[in-house]
């Protein structure tokens, strides 16, 4: 029987006290000096609570009770104020290294978190339609001296997954294995021609990793981010994937708990990586957003158009992306949602470019294919410094 990487790392947690157990991280090598990552909300994050638009007449009738004060949130602009609970983003916006694109949507039009993940992360126009993910196809169009990748999760997310080779390690709230162990471990897989590579590659993650302390909180992970990508021989792509973004009920103190979790992980990541940080985009979407009306339980259903962020010392920011459809009633996509006018691929591949100093087109057509309305979206990142 064929063990895949994943599974045979599950196994080894199991005979290893749990090293390799439930983070949301996944890394890859390849041969450049700059960073690029990307941060999945699953759950449908809420953008119009996100980047609240406040310029719009329709805004406050339609969001009630969690519409939240303008004097409370972060002003942007004349139109928009971000969230109270992003303190650090608001500073990046400020300082020039936050971008925030709102009324922008991948092409499912349906309303199944299972779907719409995977449309985000395969990059294709129907769900299940790729077999393989974006990011993993990113990897495999970048220059790099071996084929490469590392993730850190329970299972490799599908934007990870394809023909680019992938080890794992996680972070764990178990006391770590003993050296005796480890050597046991290591003898049982010696003569495997299967098990050794994949215990020796799976080693060398974990060295990599030595002197973090990471823990599986927002800063603790942060920082076990930032300690990987600021490397020298370390992995210059990451995934990290957030959970809890589905807000049907409650949603004022849950969202905001959700951002603070969020905000706090990119400043860990930010403070640790130094200079390296200037040489850094990181990408965040969901993968649709929530109804511009709020619901009975003070919450918001399934929508379609979301806000997604660029963020980092690369990113041309300091303002607002965004073609603004309105929230009157007839300007609602299907009466019910806010309206998407820019295209999630066209971002991610216009991003993906400029932050790696590859071509547009091609990298489009690579990662998106015939997926891509129109072409990607151009002046997100500074050249290479």
């Amino acid at each position: 029987m064929k063990m895949h990487r994943r599974q045979f790392l599950s196994v080894a947690a199991l005979g290893a006290g749990a090293m390799w157990v439930s983070s949301h991280m996944a890394l890859a090598s390849v041969d450049t000096d700059r960073r690029f990552v990307f941060i999945i909300q699953r759950g449908a994050a809420d953008g119009l609570d996100i980047v609240r638009p406040y310029g719009d007449p329709a805004y406050q009738g339609l969001r009630g009770v969690i519409a939240g004060e303008l004097s409370q949130s972060i002003k942007l602009d004349g139109m928009f104020a971000l969230h109270p609970s992003l303190v650090e983003l608001g500073k990046m916006y400020t300082s020039g290294e936050a971008l925030f694109v709102h009324a922008v949507a991948s092409p499912y039009r349906e309303r199944s978190h299972f779907d719409g993940q995977n449309v985000l992360e395969t990059g294709g126009a129907q769900p299940y339609q790729v077999k393989d993910g974006w990011l993993n196809r990113l990897v495999s169009m970048m220059p790099h001296e071996k084929d490469e990748a590392i993730a850190i999760a329970p299972t490799v997310p599908m934007a990870m997954r394809g023909s680019m080779p992938v080890t794992s390690y996680a972070p764990s709230s178990l006391p770590d294995a003993t050296d005796d162990l480890m050597a046991r471990v290591g003898m049982l897989y010696d003569k495997d021609p299967q098990l050794h590579p994949l215990w020796t590659e799976a080693l060398q993650a974990k060295g990599l990793a030595e002197g973090t302390d990471a823990k599986q909180d927002p800063a603790g992970l942060g920082k076990l981010a930032a300690k990987f990508l600021s490397r020298e021989n370390g992995p210059r792509i990451a995934m990290i994937e957030t959970e809890g973004w589905d807000t049907h009920f409650a949603q004022a103190p849950r969202l905001a708990a959700q951002l603070k979790a969020l905000d706090t992980m990119i400043a860990a990541m930010r403070d640790g990586m130094g200079p390296i940080w200037k040489k850094t985009t990181i990408l965040v979407a969901t993968e649709f957003g929530r109804t511009a009306a709020v619901n009975g339980t003070g919450g918001t259903d399934h929508g379609t158009a979301s806000v997604a962020m660029l963020i980092g010392g690369a990113v041309k920011g300091g303002h607002v992306l965004a073609d603004w459809p309105g929230l009157a009633g007839a300007k609602l996509y299907q009466d019910r949602d806010l309206r998407p006018t820019m295209a999630l691929d066209a971002l991610i591949a216009g991003a993906a470019a400029e932050a790696l100093a590859l071509d547009e087109d091609r990298l489009g057509r690579g990662l998106f294919g015939v997926a891509i309305d129109g072409k990607p979206v151009q002046g997100l990142c500074w050249p290479s410094l």
